[in-house]
């Protein structure tokens, strides 16, 4: 009986399976055979806006085509979910979301491509150097309210501007181009990130990585 059981539930719940396996992209196969996870089985409530699957971005374009997931290294995976936790502590109907997380160097490439010749350049990593999104370890997120509105941080995701340097903020309070609202936003963010272990970067507001650039290369390889 038990025996019939079982083979009754693999047949309904066989072709269900199938079609979500067979609707995963080849970059996220990819990314899962390399042993990196997607972001949502450690929280399901991070929110996830992958922007460089969409045109809403600095270049304009979908870079990813059809990959709309986000991944990253298990260890990474685990510090965002502790981050969701933390940022919900304080403001229990806010979530992080994901702008970003890893980008294969396929994709880093063709970005370094768009930027290598303009003020740009120094917000994206060139190919020779590797960026930590395409180790796994980098994410690149913000918050968003009960609303699934995006949190006012001053700036938008990818505004390479000086406005959108955290190093910057106290100068563009002082003169009134960034309000004290808009960066106590970012200490949210920054406070919750840095709590559950990542580090910040001088340039942009939205990007936290896991670990330092030696760490990560003894401990990954780069995703082609």
């Amino acid at each position: 009986m038990r025996k019939f059981l079982f083979i009754l539930l693999i047949s309904l719940f066989a072709p269900t399976i199938f079609c979500q396996q067979s609707a995963e992209s080849e970059t996220a196969k990819r990314l899962y055979t390399a042993g990196l996870v997607n972001i949502k089985t450690a929280d399901s409530t991070i929110v996830v806006d992958l922007k460089y699957a969409t045109t809403d971005n600095f270049v304009g374009k979908n870079m990813y085509g059809d990959f709309t997931e986000a991944y990253l290294q298990p260890d990474a995976a685990k510090m965002l979910a502790n981050a969701q936790k933390k940022l919900k502590q304080t403001n229990r109907n806010w979530s992080i979301v994901v702008y970003d997380a890893a980008r294969p160097r396929s994709v880093q490439q063709r970005m370094w491509e768009v930027v290598k010749d303009t003020d740009w350049k120094n917000y994206v990593a060139s190919p020779s150097r590797i960026s930590m999104h395409s180790y796994g370890v980098a994410v690149d997120v913000g918050i968003v309210d009960e609303n699934g509105n995006a949190v006012d941080m001053g700036t938008a995701f990818d505004e390479f501007t000086e406005k959108s340097q955290p190093r910057y903020e106290q100068r563009f309070l002082q003169e009134n181009k960034l309000t004290g609202q808009q960066i106590n936003n970012r200490l949210i963010l920054r406070n919750a990130m840095q709590a559950a272990g990542f580090r910040t970067i001088r340039n942009e507001w939205w990007h936290f990585e896991a670990m330092t650039r030696e760490q990560a290369k003894q401990k990954y390889k780069p995703i082609d």
